[in-house]
């Protein structure tokens, strides 16, 4: 059975290895996946990420990120998902946490922060909110 929301998938196996203590989870490779990871890996949530093609389809492998025995990620959750997109302008992008946090942007100059399609001045598909 096809998977419907592969980004929605990778954020839940981010999630529960940090729930783990996981030192790095495998999600399956994309360019929207990889694109997230990029911001994740930018903005200091995650250590980093790899391609890992040990098995018959490429992967991603995780590297997950702790601060003094707690993970560097709080909250990360979905805002856009495949049965109720979410658009935003690029003046309406939510502010998380005051600042705190992130917001993840799919724009047309490519996935961005909030912080970063602000000052592009791009708005786009909302596509996760973390902190």
């Amino acid at each position: 059975m096809p998977m419907t929301d592969p980004l929605g998938d990778m954020l839940t196996r981010i999630r529960n290895g940090q729930q783990a203590k996981k030192d790095s989870v495998l999600s399956p490779a994309s360019k929207l996946r990889t694109n997230v990871l990029e911001v994740l890996q930018r903005e200091g949530y995650i250590r980093g990420y790899s391609e890992d093609a040990t098995g018959q389809h490429p992967a991603l492998r995780i590297e997950l990120k702790y601060f003094e025995g707690e993970p560097a990620i709080k909250h990360l959750a979905r805002v856009s998902k495949p049965g109720r997109r979410v658009y935003s302008g690029s003046q309406e992008i939510p502010i998380i946490r005051n600042g705190l946090g992130i917001t993840i942007v799919s724009t047309p100059k490519g996935v961005l922060s909030d912080n970063e399609a602000r000052t592009e001045n791009v708005g786009g598909e909302v596509l996760a909110e973390v902190f």
